[in-house]
C-alpha cells in the first residue's frame, strides 16, 4: 500500500503541470527550420496558412505568405556579408566599408551567372548596406573585389 501511495505522490506533479496547447489544423509542408523562444522549441514548418491573413491566439500570432530565400555566400578573403531583419517586410545586407567591393547577386547557386546587384547601396558609420524587400524567388549575394 505504501508503494502505491509513493507512486501516486511521484506522478502527481507531472499531471499538475501539463499544458493544454493544441494544433487543431495543420498541413504537411517542406522546408522550415527551428524556432526557439522561452521554454518552447519547434522544428519544422508551422503556421504558413497558404498566404492568408494573421493566425492568432493568446499571446501568439503568425502571418502567412509565400517564403522566398535571401542568402549570402561568403567569399574567402573578403569581409563577411550579414543579413538582418529590417521591419516586417524587408532585410538589410551589411558589410564593413573597408575596401572597394562590388555586391553581386544570383537567383541560383547552380549557375555561375553572378551580376552586379541593382539594389541601391547606402553607407553609414563605416558599414555599407542594401535594403531588400521580399523577392519573387531566391536571391543569393556575394562580394567581389
Amino acid at each position: 500500500m505504501k508503494k502505491i501511495i509513493l507512486l501516486f505522490a511521484v506522478l502527481l506533479p507531472a499531471i499538475g503541470f501539463a499544458q493544454s496547447y493544441t494544433i487543431d489544423w495543420y498541413k504537411v509542408a517542406g522546408g522550415g527550420g527551428t524556432s526557439t523562444g522561452g521554454t518552447y522549441t519547434v522544428s519544422g514548418t508551422i503556421g504558413q496558412p497558404d498566404a492568408s491573413g494573421v493566425m492568432s491566439g493568446g499571446n501568439y500570432a503568425v502571418t502567412g505568405g509565400f517564403w522566398a530565400l535571401i542568402n549570402v555566400v561568403q567569399t574567402p578573403g573578403l569581409p563577411n556579408l550579414i543579413i538582418v531583419p529590417n521591419g516586417p517586410n524587408s532585410v538589410k545586407i551589411l558589410w564593413p566599408n573597408t575596401g572597394s567591393y562590388t555586391l553581386q547577386q544570383n537567383g541560383t547557386l547552380t549557375s555561375p551567372s553572378w551580376t552586379t546587384s541593382g539594389f541601391s547601396m547606402t553607407n553609414g558609420f563605416g558599414t555599407n548596406f542594401v535594403t531588400i524587400t521580399p523577392p519573387v524567388g531566391n536571391l543569393f549575394f556575394r562580394l567581389k573585389q
